[in-house]
């Protein structure tokens, strides 16, 4: 079973042609994980893409997630089904619950148990959450085990580093994947980050998600550039001294960007 690359492709706010020409460039390039939505609006670009690669299917780890409409009725499969027609798979490797329901509406045993049953059927090979909070995962793993879930996608860059999540994950053994790893590009011009950078012959990009990498975070960064695409790329060599790690943990500054009206009430 291929295990999920740590440092992957994002496809968030990509459209269109803008997709399209990501995900080949990135697939070029060597990225050999791709990260999508049903929100994002894009899984048949993404899907097009794929099959115009020349890339063998078992070569690319290949991520979607459900979203929160799809939760409660009978539809969460059914939309999984339909995500599958439009990247042109039989089955992608990680399916994720993108939110938790809004406001409780929906359990998170049944969105649960219903990707569970996704997974006995062979639409994904392997399920995990996204955006959860510490009690949302307590219900996930008493609705179906920490081993079910495979990973757990939440927003991680220098600004917000969501250390009491990802410890409450360390301790249950679920892998982590941080997203918004650039904090939509103010990791760029940071001070520090640039200083780091200067010293190892990198970018601050390069040395943010290389933060991450060594800390066990995959990562799924998104660029419309072939260059950065390509830089991105070389975070995979870098290594970071004990220095420069304890410096980058000291920005941290509650920095959340994805935050919208129907987000859980936050861990600190």
């Amino acid at each position: 079973m291929m295990q999920m690359p740590k440092l992957g492709l994002g496809t968030f706010r990509l459209k269109e042609q803008q997709v399209i020409d990501s995900v080949a460039a990135g697939l070029e390039l060597g990225y050999r994980h791709i990260d999508t939505a049903q929100i994002y609006r894009n899984e048949a670009e993404v899907g097009q893409a794929l099959a115009a690669s020349g890339v063998a299917r078992g070569e690319v780890y290949v991520t979607t997630k459900i979203w929160t409409t799809n939760f409660g009725g009978g539809r969460l499969i059914p939309s999984l089904r339909e995500s599958l027609d439009k990247l042109r798979l039989d089955q992608v490797d990680m399916t994720l619950i993108h939110w938790p329901s809004p406001n409780g509406e929906v359990a998170v045993e049944e969105y649960m148990t219903e990707l569970v049953q996704a997974k006995q059927l062979g639409l994904t090979r392997a399920i995990g959450v996204s955006n959860f909070t510490i009690a949302h995962l307590r219900q996930a793993i008493a609705a179906v085990g920490a081993g079910e879930i495979g990973t757990h996608q939440l927003e991680v860059h220098p600004y917000l580093q969501n250390l009491k999540v990802r410890a409450f994950c360390r301790e249950h053994g679920i892998a982590l994947t941080g997203y918004m790893p650039l904090a939509y590009g103010r990791v760029v011009q940071d001070p520090a980050l640039l200083q780091i950078a200067a010293r190892h012959g990198a970018t601050a990009a390069q040395v943010a998600l290389a933060w991450q990498l060594q800390q066990g975070i995959a990562v799924i960064p998104s660029s419309t550039k072939r260059a950065n695409l390509a830089a991105n790329l070389e975070a995979l060599k870098l290594r970071l001294d004990e220095d420069d790690m304890a410096r980058i943990a000291r920005l941290e500054d509650g920095g959340r960007i994805a935050d919208p009206d129907f987000a859980p009430a936050w861990d600190d």
